[in-house]
């Protein structure tokens, strides 16, 4: 590629794209009929609310807010847990107030529901970012994402997303206690109990409980009993 062709690729040119995707996308919305699929419709508004956080306009993350909640509420409705939980991590992705909130909710599902690993880490590490440094907070959900990624796939995959979680837990131990090397990370997991699924999981329950602070969005204990029994 030539020099004045990746001149051409600019932040202008960058916003001219999505501004042109979210007018197609709100033309078809609008041109929705009544009586297509939940989930279709859903599937849309949320791209589009995407494509309105990135423009960050005036108004636009309240828009999005909007339109990512409702897509929420037609996966949660329907059990599509996966969606539900990227319906959430837009809606954290706005920066409004309920943002937290949306958070919170949708760390519940990632981590009840067998949905894809890489979407739980997603949501954890939406978590690690907004902890401070010294919080355990972040520890403990370094701590699940590298469990999860044991526990939900296999092979060369979890291989490869092992490999990615061990450096987000080498990382939270680095900004939370300045650990440098492997024998110090032992020391340190050791010390938070953060090598014991018994211990961890339910410690990630309560912080998932402070950032909900009870504005849940469904009914956990329906849920909780709908779950088989393994």
């Amino acid at each position: 590629m030539q020099k004045d062709e990746l001149n051409l690729i600019t932040p202008e040119s960058s916003r001219q794209f999505l501004e042109i995707a979210l007018e197609e996308r709100q033309s078809k919305l609008m041109a929705m009929q009544a009586d297509i699929a939940p989930e279709s419709r859903a599937a849309l508004q949320l791209e589009t609310a995407d494509i309105m956080i990135e423009l960050g306009k005036p108004g636009m993350p309240e828009a999005a807010w909007g339109l990512a909640k409702e897509a929420f509420i037609i996966y949660l409705e329907s059990k599509n847990w996966e969606a539900a939980v990227q319906s959430c991590d837009t809606l954290y992705r706005t920066e409004l107030p309920a943002a937290v909130t949306a958070l919170g909710n949708g760390l519940w599902l990632a981590i009840t529901y067998p949905v894809d690993a890489e979407v739980s880490l997603l949501m954890l590490n939406n978590l690690i970012e907004d902890t401070p440094d010294k919080s355990d907070g972040a520890a403990v959900a370094a701590a699940v994402a590298h469990y999860l990624a044991d526990l939900r796939l296999t092979d060369e995959k979890r291989d490869s997303v092992m490999f990615l979680t061990t450096n987000m837990l080498s990382k939270v131990a680095e900004r939370h206690s300045n650990v440098k090397d492997q024998g110090q990370l032992n020391f340190w997991m050791d010390k938070l109990e953060l090598n014991d699924p018994t211990v961890f999981i339910p410690r990630m329950g309560q912080v998932i409980d402070a950032l909900v602070n009870g504005n849940w969005w469904y009914d956990r204990d329906q849920l909780r009993a709908e779950l088989p029994i393994n």
